[in-house]
């Protein structure tokens, strides 16, 4: 069985899958991380691989960019192949002053401005919630392994280039009005998803840069390979 999207049969992927938005990432996790591991997907160059991680079978593959990407391929993981939970692995933008470079943050709920939940599924709100219980078994392997999480709501934005305005920048409207502490552009569509398909999702990002500091950034190769703990912390719920 296939999709237009992926090449995989019923079995190729494991029941939980780590969703980085760069299939890059993916590639990269795959062979640092996963033990006899095989690619189940190509197209479009999203890769996804599923191999063994301390004895479990697990998933990685990208979404791509953007609610409507990632709301692509995690309803074909969820409703196509079986899968029951998937964590975004990411990066995101620090609107919190408190916020560090390569902080480790926890979505516990995604604000957005995004219409894909109503057009999709007629949802009316625009705040929707981490699935509880991934989310603490995502709390318990950080505390394992001695990561500090920040927690709390997060804007998963469509737009990452906004036009020039007079006043408070956007994305202090939003930090102020709606409480996020981090920006970006996925999880809103893949809780949607997850709520309903009646499966799990999750989601870990590290800070990759702060909007209120410019001069503080991350390049793409560090986004790529060096943000590891929540990596790590995604592959210790298994």
């Amino acid at each position: 069985m296939s999709t237009p999207h992926n090449t995989a049969n019923r079995g190729d992927v494991a029941k939980t899958v780590l969703m980085p938005g760069d299939p890059l990432r993916a590639k990269f996790i795959s062979e640092t991380y996963l033990e006899n591991a095989k690619q189940f997907n190509t197209v479009r160059g999203m890769f996804g691989f599923t191999g063994m991680y301390k004895g479990k079978e697990v998933s990685v593959m990208g979404s791509g960019m953007g609610i409507p990407s990632i709301g692509i391929y995690s309803y074909e993981l969820f409703t196509q192949y079986d899968v029951d939970n998937i964590i975004r692995i990411g990066s995101a933008g620090g609107y919190s002053a408190n916020l560090k470079l390569y902080d480790v943050v926890l979505c516990s709920e995604a604000y957005s401005e995004s219409s894909y939940a109503k057009t999709q599924g007629e949802f009316e709100g625009d705040v929707i919630p981490a699935s509880a219980a991934l989310t603490e078994k995502i709390r318990n392997s950080a505390n394992s392994l001695g990561v500090n999480l920040v927690e709390g709501r997060v804007h998963s934005s469509d737009v990452f280039y906004h036009s020039t305005r007079p006043g408070k920048p956007y994305w202090e409207t939003v930090r102020d009005d709606k409480k996020c502490l981090a920006v970006e552009m996925e999880s809103f569509g893949l809780f949607h998803n997850a709520n309903m398909t009646g499966k799990n999702a999750a989601c870990v990002l590290t800070i990759s840069d702060l909007l209120f500091n410019h001069d503080e950034i991350t390049t793409s190769e560090e986004r790529e390979k060096g943000f590891m703990s929540m990596v790590e912390i995604a592959l210790g719920i298994l």
